[in-house]
């Protein structure tokens, strides 16, 4: 199955706008989510106890969901759109579950985000947008050393990142600060014309040099799964 979704994204690594990765480590996964939102995960490094962090929540919480009724533990979920904030407070989610309506970036204060270009869509970026210039708004952003501090934690047991092409300096960031994560999930956008795949080819080797082994990568070649050694 693995080898039919490569061929899939064949045309895409012949135009050079994909890549393939190599699994660096084998590890007992479980998959969580809805399709779209669904993430890779060990499940036998979580517990009641371990903290997670969710960051880029959108209109889909299946996947903390999930880890909800798995594990019985606490979700710190972030996301500063307005669209997702509404959608989110119009669900009836567990006490497990607790929003903060600010985003996750490399510096704290505030950036502007623009919108989608399809106005069903949620998912705004930080990266420019030029046809929905006008409709671009600002945000609060922290990074993850004061999230950290803020909420009283030391380390992260699981740490999962989509933020539509912010997790590029993020990742500098974190390896800077030398924050402890033991599971990183992170959906990498090399598909925005802004962006490419050279891009998330530096972010992997930046990551494995910081110690964090692939285990598992998607269909789409776009959601890796780390594990820190």
């Amino acid at each position: 199955m693995k080898t039919f979704h490569k061929l899939l994204r064949l045309p895409k690594v012949l135009q050079g706008k994909d890549f393939y990765f190599p699994i660096q480590i084998k590890k007992e996964c479980l998959e969580f989510g809805n399709q779209g939102a669904n993430w890779t995960f060990i499940p036998g490094n979580l517990d009641e106890n371990s903290i997670i962090y969710s960051f880029g929540v959108g209109e889909d919480i299946s996947f903390d969901l999930g880890l909800i009724k798995k594990f019985d533990l606490q979700i710190y979920a972030f996301d500063p759109t307005p669209k997702s904030i509404k959608w989110v407070k119009s669900q009836k989610t567990p006490v497990n579950f607790k929003l903060h309506e600010y985003g996750l970036s490399d510096k704290n204060g505030e950036v502007t985000f623009f919108p989608p270009k399809n106005p069903n869509h949620v998912s705004a970026t930080l990266l420019d947008r030029p046809e929905t210039k006008e409709n671009a708004y600002n945000v609060p952003v922290k990074n993850l050393k004061t999230i950290l501090k803020e909420l009283n934690h030391s380390c992260i047991d699981l740490l999962k990142i989509d933020i539509e092409g912010a997790e590029y300096s993020v990742i500098d960031n974190i390896i800077e600060s030398k924050i402890e994560i033991k599971q990183l999930l992170i959906e990498f956008h090399h598909r925005f014309e802004n962006v490419g795949m050279e891009k998330t080819k530096e972010a992997v080797i930046k990551l494995n040099k910081a110690g964090y082994l692939i285990f598992n990568i998607s269909k789409t070649g776009e959601e890796y799964s780390f594990v820190k050694k």
